[in-house]
C-alpha cells in the first residue's frame, strides 16, 4: 500500500509501506517538481504529481539504494527529467554528478549537496535553502527518525568503518539550524532499518533530542549502539546497488502482464527448476495448493519476502486467485529487480485441479489448539526475544531453507506474527521433505491471551 502524505507547503510525501520507503516531491513553484529517492514503481508518484498539476522535472537520488531499484532512470527517459546523484556514485547512466557543496539552483530554492557517507560510500544528503536559510534536508539513509541506517551493507570488513563515517555524518548534519526538516527515505518497516513505529519526518532539533544514537557521549558508544541494532536483511539487497548504478532497464507499457501458462507448460517449468509462487490467502493455500510451491500471501510486505525467499536467476510463476490483480504482484516483483516473472497458472488450482494434478493441504490451527506440539517461531530475532511461547524454536524465515534439513522431523506447528510468514515458512518445510506441518492462525499475544500464560523473554 502507497500512502501519500503533504507534510508542509510545497511538500508531499509518498510512503511505500511494505518496503517502509519515503519519496519525495517538491513543488518548484513554476508548475515542475524535484521528486528524490523515487521507486521503480512510479504509479503513486505519477499520481500524486498530476493531481498537483506538477511536471517531474528534476530527481535526486541520495544514494544507490539496497532494497529498491530507483526510477530515476524511468523519469529520465520518459520525462526529460534531469538526474542529480553523487558524482562518487560512478553510475553509468547520464546524470549531473554532484560532489560535496555543490549547489544547483531550482528557480527560487536551491539544492545543496552534503556529503554524508556511511550508510553507502557514495551517500549524499540533499539540503534545500531558500536564499540563505536551510528549509529542510533529504537525509536519505543517514539520519533517520529516531536512529540512522545500517551500516553493513557493503560487506562485514566495511561495516565498522562505515558506523564510523555515519557517525561523522550524523555529526554534521546536526549542527544545521534546529528547526530544519529532516526528510528521511528509510522509515518504520524498512530493513535498512528504522525503529517500529517511528514517525517518518522529523526536524534536526528534535533529533538532537530525542535520537538515542545522537545521545551517545562518543563515537565509540554510537559505533557499538548502532551495530548491537543490526538484524537480518533480504539477500537482494547485495546486488541491487549495483543494478542501481548501472541503470535499471526502462519499463514499456506492458511490464505489469503475467503471460498465461497452461497446466502442461507450468508442471513442465516446476520440473525444470522454477519457483512456484502461491501468493493466495494463507486459508486458500492451506486448503490446496501445488505440491512445492512457496507460499508468499499478496500483502504490502510481499516485495520484501519475494526477494528473501526466490533465487533472482531462477524462473517463478505465479499462482494467484481471480480478485488478485497481475499488476499488484508484478510491479513489486520489479520494484527489487524481479524482471523475468515466467508467468501465472491459466485459471489457477481449479485448472490445475480438473487437469488430475496433485494437490496438498496443509492443517490451520488456533492459538488455543496447539497443546504440547513442537513450535517453531520464523519472526525475526527482535520479535522472537521481545516475547515468544515457552520453549519453542527459532529460526528467521529467511533462515529456514537452509535449515530445513538440520530440523527435526514430526509434527510441529509454524507460527509468527499473524500467520503469513508462517504459511511461507510450512511451504518451504514441505518442499525439503517435512510432513504434518500445521500453521497457526495468529501470534504469540493470541496465544497467551488464548491459555491465560505468559509469554518467555530473550533468546
Amino acid at each position: 500500500m502507497t500512502n501519500t502524505t503533504r507534510i508542509t507547503v510545497g511538500m508531499t510525501a509518498v510512503v511505500d509501506e511494505g518496503l517502509g520507503n519515503s519519496c519525495y516531491l517538491l513543488d518548484l513553484g513554476d508548475g515542475s517538481a524535484l521528486v528524490v529517492d523515487p521507486p521503480r514503481d512510479l504509479r503513486a508518484v505519477r499520481a500524486t504529481a498530476a493531481s498537483l498539476g506538477l511536471q517531474i522535472r528534476v530527481v535526486g537520488d541520495t544514494h544507490l539504494h539496497a532494497d529498491f531499484l530507483s526510477g530515476a532512470v524511468q523519469l529520465a527517459h520518459d520525462e526529460g527529467a534531469t538526474v542529480l546523484a553523487s558524482a562518487a556514485g560512478a553510475r553509468e547512466f547520464d546524470h549531473h554528478g554532484l560532489r560535496d557543496g555543490d549547489e544547483v539552483d531550482l528557480g527560487g530554492l536551491v539544492l545543496a549537496a552534503v556529503a554524508t557517507p556511511g550508510h553507502t560510500d557514495e551517500h549524499l544528503s540533499l539540503l534545500v535553502r531558500d536564499g540563505a536559510t536551510p528549509v529542510g534536508v533529504f537525509t536519505g539513509g543517514s539520519l533517520i527518525v529516531g536512529s540512522a541506517a545500517r551500516t553493513d551493507l557493503l560487506g562485514p570488513e566495511r561495516t565498522e568503518d562505515l558506523a564510523r563515517a555515519q557517525y561523522r555524518s550524523l555529526r554534521r548534519l546536526t549542527t544545521l539550524p534546529a528547526q530544519t526538516a529532516a526528510w528521511p527515505t528509510h522509515g518504520a518497516g524498512s530493513f535498512c532499518s528504522a525503529p517500529p513505529g517511528a514517525d517518518r519526518t522529523s526536524t534536526i532539533g528534535r533529533e538532537v533530542a530525542t535520537n538515542p544514537l545522537l545521545q551517545a557521549p562518543d563515537e565509540e558508544a554510537f559505533v557499538a549502539a548502532l551495530l548491537g541494532s543490526l538484524g537480518s536483511y533480504p539477500p537482494y539487497f547485495r546486488h541491487l546497488g549495483e543494478i542501481n548504478r548501472r541503470g535499471p532497464a526502462v519499463l514499456d507499457g506492458t511490464a505489469s502482464a503475467l503471460d498465461l501458462l497452461s497446466v502442461a507448460q507450468v508442471a513442465a517449468l516446476q520440473v525444470d527448476g522454477a519457483m512456484l509462487l502461491d501468493v493466495r490467502p494463507v486459508p486458500d493455500y492451506a486448503a490446496g495448493h501445488i505440491p512445492g510451491a512457496v507460499s508468499i500471501p499478496l500483502r504490502e510486505q510481499f516485495a520484501t519476502w519475494l526477494g528473501w525467499l526466490a533465487p533472482p536467476d531462477t524462473p517463478v510463476v505465479v499462482i494467484r486467485n481471480p480478485d488478485q490483480h497481475a499488476e499488484d504482484i508484478v510491479w513489486p516483483a520489479l520494484k527489487i529487480g524481479y524482471d523475468h516473472l515466467a508467468g501465472e497458472l491459466d485459471g489457477g488450482i481449479p485448472a490445475w485441479a480438473a487437469a488430475g494434478q496433485p494437490t496438498s493441504s496443509t492443517g490451520l490451527v488456533t492459538p488455543g489448539q496447539i497443546g504440547r506440539r513442537r513450535v517453531l517461531d520464523t519472526r525475526q530475532l527482535s520479535e522472537f526475544t521481545a516475547g515468544h511461547l515457552p520453549g519453542a524454536h527459532h529460526v528467521e524465515l529467511g533462515s529456514v531453507p537452509g535449515a530445513a534439513e538440520r530440523l527435526p522431523a514430526g509434527p510441529v506447528v509454524v507460527m509468527c506474527g499473524h500467520g503469513e510468514r508462517a504459511a511461507s515458512a510450512a511451504s518451504l518445510l514441505e518442499q525439503a521433505g517435512h510432513q504434518d506441518i500445521s500453521i497457526l492462525t495468529g501470534g504469540p499475544d493470541d496465544w497467551s491471551h488464548a491459555t491465560g500464560q505468559p509469554l518467555a523473554t530473550g533468546s
